[in-house]
């Protein structure tokens, strides 16, 4: 502005701190008004008000603090403007008994609070459960000739709503519409949403169909606050209809809402209603994780629906994603239960090329698979490969004695072999002894196994024990003397 000859005067350059101050830009503007004071322009009770206005919706509480002592120093009296400020921020950071002490003094000061000012102090008790000092405060706006506001009553009916107090919410609510005070969207959300947490649908109902009859106009929050009620109440078939309207009025709720709801309709076997909203969802312009990719491929698969499921999968890549782990699970556990075992396996053993690691999970879905299927020797094959997980393989063995699947001297040996490769010994004697408990006789490659991992260790005495124990295959003896 200099270079152009123009000379900034306090109106400019409070317009300019406004601005950064709402941006954000609060060194900027701190920089600015550093640049007003060495120029000779004197800050204005604006000037402050602006930038501790910003300070404080920014949490520079120290920063809001000097500039205020500031202004005492330079002898600018506080306004209204900066009295709300003051206790807005003091609100916020949960000081209310503060916030009271300033409004206190503004009164001594002869600044009598404005609605915005009592607002405030009702929405933060009511926010802290003290609903009957909000109301005193009400009383008192009153009694002073300050009629509530709709943010006023707003921040009440929130704060019976909070305490479950919904004959009271809703007691305030027609006093409002009473003193001709038209409650807006905020406090019709506020009333649905506390019916819905109260598990009073059909109330939060009633007050849906009046905004539709009257207005305000719906929004998001009013339908997902529905929604999501109706699911958690099993109410299905009725969250189903509702959500129809939804789409049809060609609104989306939010990406966490649809989430869900995408979530609720594939748990209720609502496939149909899933896909459309899916595809609601991607032609909203919604920016898609995996999360609702995985959650609807776990609702396909769960219904059968394995094909879609499949080409849903496959979409990933197109569209820039990569699956997870859990995303893996839920495909290869939909592949074994249609008996698609080569290709469940197959995308098992892709995992590694698609940056994947494979966890315990995993290999559960995939052992699980083989056994239902009766492909044993796959399944020891794989719960070899688990033993560095030796907890999970562990359960896993007990689990396949447990749901009768027959294991052979050769799956057991198998295991043992890979327990003692990776020094787990103890765990290798642990499975003989559950060998012995279910009556599988060892055979001389087992005590062998045993013998050799003993010595490699160091453990002679030990390896003795077991010769000792089991003397009839003496031939393992050779081992020792090697």
């Amino acid at each position: 502005m200099e270079g152009t000859g123009f000379e900034p005067d306090i109106v400019a350059y409070n317009t300019i701190l406004d601005c950064l101050c709402k941006k954000g830009l609060l060194k900027e503007a701190l920089n600015l008004f550093s640049e007003m004071k060495v120029k000779g322009i004197r800050p204005d009770i604006i000037t402050y008000n602006c930038l501790i206005h910003g300070m404080c919706n920014s949490g520079w509480q120290e920063e809001a603090t000097r500039l205020l002592n500031e202004m005492f120093d330079n002898n600018i009296s506080l306004d209204i403007v900066t009295y709300t400020i003051l206790v807005d921020a003091l609100c916020t950071e949960g000081m209310i008994s503060k916030a009271v002490e300033i409004v206190n003094t503004m009164r001594k000061q002869g600044i009598e609070p404005n609605v915005v000012t009592y607002s405030t102090l009702v929405d933060a008790h009511c926010k802290e459960g003290m609903v009957s000092k909000a109301e005193d405060i009400v009383d008192t706006m009153i009694k002073r000739g300050i009629e509530p506001d709709v943010i006023t009553y707003s921040a009440l009916v929130n704060g019976h709503c909070l305490q479950n107090e919904m004959d009271k919410a809703r007691g305030v609510f027609n006093l409002m519409i009473e003193k001709g005070c038209a409650p807006d969207i905020v406090t019709y959300n506020t009333m649905i949403n506390g019916y819905c947490k109260g598990k009073r649908l059909d109330e939060a109902m009633e007050l849906f169909h009046e905004i539709s009859r009257k207005g305000p106009i719906l929004d998001t929050v009013t339908y997902s606050t529905l929604l999501q009620s109706m699911f958690q109440l099993g109410r299905v078939l009725t969250a189903c209809e509702l959500f129809r309207k939804v789409l049809a009025s060609g609104q989306i709720p939010d990406i966490v809402t649809c989430l869900i709801l995408l979530n609720a309709l594939c748990k209720t076997g609502h496939i149909e209603e899933a896909l459309k909203l899916f595809e609601a969802m991607r032609n909203s312009g919604l920016e898609l994780d995996i999360v609702p990719y995985t959650i609807l491929i776990d609702g396909l698969c769960k219904v059968g629906h394995i094909k879609v499921a499949k080409e849903l999968f496959h979409q990933l890549s197109n569209n820039g994603l990569k699956p997870d782990v859990y995303t893996y699970c839920l495909m290869i556990n939909g592949l074994c239960k249609d008996g698609l075992l080569d290709e469940a396996y197959r995308l098992f053993g892709s995992m590694g090329d698609n940056d994947c690691s494979l966890d315990s999970c995993c290999y559960n879905v995939m052992i699980r698979g083989f056994l239902r299927n009766s492909y044993t020797s796959k399944a020891t094959q794989l719960l070899t490969e688990m033993v560095g997980q030796q907890e999970e393989a562990t359960r896993l063995l007990n689990e396949m004695v447990d749901i009768n699947i027959s294991l052979d001297v050769v799956t057991y040996t198998i295991l043992i072999d890979a327990l003692c490769e990776e020094g787990m010994i103890s765990k290798a004697v642990e499975t003989v002894d559950m060998m012995i408990k279910e009556d599988i006789e060892l055979d001389v490659v087992t005590y062998n196994t045993l013998v050799d991992a003993h010595c490699k260790t160091g453990m002679v005495s030990k390896a003795e024990d077991i010769i000792l124990k089991f003397y009839i295959y003496i031939i393992s003896y050779s081992m020792i003397i090697d």
